[in-house]
C-alpha cells in the first residue's frame, strides 16, 4: 500500500515551546538543601539495592515528593550536556513510643530517656536514575536539627546536581531511604529534543540534528530540513508495523538519493540501509523532471533538485526563430553546480535571449531562459562576441546558427550582409553590453530596424496588393456572401395562433436546408424581449437589406386584418391584438418601403393554400410577387435567389424537398380543432383597403 505522507505531520507533532536553561560550570556533582538542613553527597555511584521495608524505630525522615529541572552542564561555552536536577522533599514520619511503665503506672520517665526525643534526625536518601542506556545511583546524607522535627510536617528538600541524559530520551527516577522504611517514590519524564530548547549552539549533538518542519502546499507535503551546507544527514520514513508488509512506492517518487532503512523495534537493534535507486534510469529521469532553475537577482541563481548530483552549467544564446541555444563557451566557461547553492554569472545586464544550460555526465539535462520572465519574450537581436589578445588587439564576430561570423565579412549570412550597420551601431552605443572581461565582451545588437528597412518596399507592395484585393472583394460582397452561406431572408408573419406559429417554424426550418440564411422571431425570443419588437425588426430588416437579402411577408387572415387597419387608420390601439403585437411592430418599418416604391426586389409575399387567397392581400402589398404555398414553391424559391442569378436546374428538386418537409405541419394545422376548414379562409377582395 502507498506510504501515507500526510501522517508525517502527525508523527512529528507540533513545534514545542522553546525553553531557556540554566548553565552549570564544571563537571563535578553537587548537592545543597533547604535552610536549616545540612546535607552532603555520600556517594556518587553506588550499587542500587533497595532492600525490604523495615519498621521504623521512631521518627524518621522520608521522601514525600520528587521534582525535576533541566539544566546545562558546560565544561566549555559551546560544549554542554543536558542534565536533570532532582529535588527530594522530606518530611518526618513516625513517632516516639511511650515507655510501658509510664503508660501503666503514670509515673515520670527517666530523665535520661528525654535526650533522644530532643535529638536531631539523620537519614541517608538514595536517588536512582535510569535513562537508556545508562543507570546511576547516588547517596545523599541529610540531617535535620531537633528544632525542625515536627511529626507529619515537611522539613525541606535536598537538591542533587545533576544526572546527565540524552536529548529526547525517557528518564525514570526513584527515591527511598537506606534502610527503607516506606515504599519508594518514582517519577517518569520525557525529555525534549533540540527543537524545544535554546541549545542549538551549546550542545554538539544539536549541531548536526536536522531541525525538521512540515508544511503543506496544496496536495503536497514539504519536509524542510534546516541544516548547514557542510552537514550530511539521513532521513528515515518508516512503518511501525508487525508481520510481513508490502509497501508500494509510486514510480514518480523515485529519485537516486532515496534510501531505505529497516530495523526491528528493539533496543540496540542493527539498522540495515539500502539505496536501490542510485543507478535507476527512472529515478534519474524523475530527478531532472523535478529540478528547477530559479533566478534570484540579475547575476545570481540556484538549482533546486531533490538530490545532490554532479552537474555543470553555462550560459547560452537562443536566437529568435527556435534555433538551438548556443553555449557561450568560450569566452565563458562551464561552472560546477551544487544543488541549492547560490551561483553567479559575471553579467552586466540581463537579456531575454540569455539562457542557462545544465549538463550532467556530458548530457544536456535542463535549459531555462531565466531572464525571459522579467524582460519579456525573445528579441530579434544578434549577439556580437569581442575577443582581445594580450596585445589588446580586438576582433568581432556575430553568433549565428552556422557559427561565429567575423565582422566585416563577405559571407552570405544575414549578419555578414548587415555587418557594416552592426559595427556602426556598436560604435554609436546602440548595442547592449552584457559581459566584459580582460579576454573579451558580449554585445546584443537589435536587428529589427534593418529588417524593416530592407523589406519596406516589399511591405508597401504587399499592402497595395492587399488593398486592391480588398476592394475587389468589397465590390463582390453580395456574391461572396451568397456563395459562403446563402442569401439572407427575414420572415415576417402574424402569430394568429400557436398552430400557425408551428407552421411558420416548419417553413423556416425547411428553407434553412437550402442556401438561405433565415431569420425569424421564433428563434430570437430572448433578443426580441430584451430589445423590444420595433428595435429588433428594424435592426434585422436593415441588416438583411444591407446584405442584399429579401424580406418575406407571410400573409394570414390575422396579418391581412392588421395591414388593413394600418392602411385605414394609420395606427392601431396598443394591446388591441395581443398575439399580433410583433407583426404590428414590423409594419412601422415595412410600410414606408411600400409607400415610397422601394419594395420591389427587396420584398416578396406568400400565403398558404386553403388558408388565404392571394387576392385577399391588400393591393399595396401586391406590388411585389405574392406566392401560394406549397403550390407555387418553385417560383417562390426562385424569387428568394440572388438577383440576376440564373434559374438553378435543381430548383424543382429543392421545391419538392421543402414541400415534403412542410406537408406534415400543414396536415397537422388544417386537421386540428379550431382551424379554418379548407375553402373558408379570407376570400378575394376581403382585405383590400386601398
Amino acid at each position: 500500500m502507498p506510504v501515507p505522507w500526510f501522517l508525517l505531520s502527525l508523527a512529528l507533532g507540533r513545534s514545542p515551546v522553546v525553553l531557556s536553561l540554566e548553565r552549570l560550570v564544571g563537571p563535578q556533582d553537587a548537592t545543597h538543601c533547604s535552610p536549616g538542613l545540612s546535607c552532603h553527597l555520600w556517594g556518587s555511584d553506588i550499587l542500587c539495592l533497595p532492600g525490604d521495608i523495615m519498621p521504623a524505630p521512631g521518627p524518621v525522615l522520608a521522601p514525600t515528593h520528587l521534582q525535576t529541572e533541566l539544566v546545562l552542564r558546560c565544561p566549555k561555552e559551546t560544549d554542554c550536556d543536558l542534565c536533570v536536577r532532582v529535588a527530594v522533599h522530606l518530611a518526618v514520619h513516625g513517632h516516639w513510643e511511650e515507655p510501658e511503665d509510664e503508660e501503666k503506672f503514670g509515673g515520670a520517665a527517666d530523665p535520661g530517656e528525654e535526650e533522644p526525643r530532643n535529638a536531631s534526625l539523620q537519614a541517608q536518601v538514595v536517588l536512582s536514575f535510569q535513562a537508556y542506556p545508562t543507570a546511576r545511583c547516588v547517596l545523599l546524607e541529610v540531617q535535620v536539627p531537633a528544632a525542625l522535627v515536627q511529626f507529619g510536617q515537611s522539613v525541606g528538600s535536598v537538591v542533587y546536581d545533576c544526572f546527565e541524559a540524552a536529548l529526547g530520551s525517557e528518564v525514570r527516577i526513584w527515591s527511598y531511604t537506606q534502610p527503607r522504611y516506606e515504599k519508594e517514590l518514582n517519577l517518569t519524564q520525557q525529555l525534549p529534543d533540540c527543537r524545544g530548547l535554546e541549545v542549538r549552539n551549546s550542545i554538539p549533538s544539536c549541531w548536526a540534528l536536522p531541525w525538521l518542519n512540515v508544511s503543506a502546499d496544496g496536495d503536497n507535503v514539504h519536509l524542510v530540513l534546516n541544516v548547514s551546507e557542510e552537514q550530511h544527514f539521513g532521513l528515515s520514513l518508516y512503518w511501525n508495523q508487525t508481520g510481513p508488509q508490502i509497501i508500494t512506492l509510486n514510480h514518480t517518487d523515485l529519485v537516486p538519493c532515496l534510501c531505505i532503512q529497516v530495523w526491528p523495534l528493539e533496543p540496540d537493534s542493527v539498522r540495515t540501509n539500502i539505496c536501490p535507486f542510485r543507478e535507476d534510469p527512472r529515478a534519474h529521469r524523475n530527478l531532472w523532471r523535478a529540478a528547477r532553475l530559479r533566478l534570484l537577482t540579475l547575476q545570481s541563481w540556484l538549482l533546486d533538485a531533490p538530490c545532490s548530483l554532479p552537474a555543470e552549467a553555462a550560459l547560452c544564446w537562443r536566437a529568435l526563430g527556435g534555433d538551438p541555444c548556443q553555449p557561450l563557451v568560450p569566452p565563458l566557461s562551464w561552472e560546477n553546480v551544487t544543488v541549492d547553492k547560490v551561483l553567479e554569472f559575471p553579467l552586466l545586464k540581463g537579456h531575454p535571449n540569455l539562457c542557462v544550460q545544465v549538463n550532467s555526465w556530458k548530457k544536456l539535462q535542463l535549459q531555462e531562459c531565466l531572464w525571459a520572465d522579467s524582460l519579456g519574450p525573445l528579441k530579434d537581436d544578434v549577439l556580437l562576441l569581442e575577443t582581445r589578445d594580450p596585445q589588446d588587439n580586438r576582433s568581432l564576430c556575430a553568433l549565428e546558427p552556422s557559427g561565429c561570423t567575423s565582422l566585416p565579412s563577405k559571407a552570405s549570412t544575414r549578419a555578414a550582409r548587415l555587418g557594416e550597420y552592426l559595427l556602426q551601431d556598436l560604435q554609436s552605443g546602440q548595442c547592449l553590453q552584457l559581459w566584459d572581461d580582460d579576454l573579451g565582451a558580449l554585445w546584443a545588437c537589435p536587428m529589427d530596424k534593418y529588417i524593416h528597412k530592407r523589406w519596406a518596399l516589399v511591405w508597401l507592395a504587399c499592402l497595395l496588393f492587399a488593398a486592391a484585393l480588398s476592394l475587389i472583394l468589397l465590390l463582390k460582397k453580395d456574391h461572396a456572401k451568397a456563395a459562403a452561406g446563402g442569401r439572407a431572408a427575414l420572415l415576417l408573419y402574424s402569430a394568429d395562433d400557436s398552430g400557425f406559429e408551428r407552421l411558420v417554424g416548419a417553413l423556416a426550418s425547411a428553407l434553412c436546408q437550402l442556401p438561405l440564411r433565415v431569420a425569424v422571431d421564433l428563434w430570437s425570443r430572448r433578443e426580441l424581449s430584451a430589445q423590444g419588437p420595433v428595435a429588433w425588426f428594424h435592426a434585422q430588416r436593415r441588416q438583411t437589406l444591407q446584405e442584399g437579402g429579401v424580406v418575406v411577408l407571410l400573409f394570414s387572415p390575422g396579418a391581412v386584418a392588421l395591414c388593413s387597419e394600418w392602411l385605414q387608420d394609420g395606427v392601431s390601439e396598443p394591446g388591441a391584438h395581443g398575439p399580433h403585437d410583433a407583426f404590428r411592430a414590423s409594419l412601422s418599418c415595412v410600410l414606408p418601403d411600400f409607400l415610397q416604391g422601394w419594395a420591389p426586389g427587396r420584398y416578396v409575399g406568400a400565403c398558404f393554400d386553403r388558408l388565404l387567397h392571394p387576392d385577399a392581400v391588400p393591393a399595396l402589398f401586391r406590388t411585389v410577387p405574392v406566392f401560394t404555398l406549397p403550390s407555387q414553391l418553385p417560383d417562390f424559391l426562385a424569387a428568394l435567389q440572388q438577383p440576376r442569378a440564373p434559374r438553378s436546374a435543381r430548383l424543382q428538386e429543392r421545391a419538392e424537398q421543402v414541400s415534403r418537409a412542410l406537408q406534415p405541419a400543414l396536415d397537422s394545422y388544417f386537421h386540428s380543432p379550431g382551424t379554418p376548414a379548407p375553402g373558408r379562409g379570407v376570400g378575394a377582395g376581403a382585405g383590400d383597403g386601398t
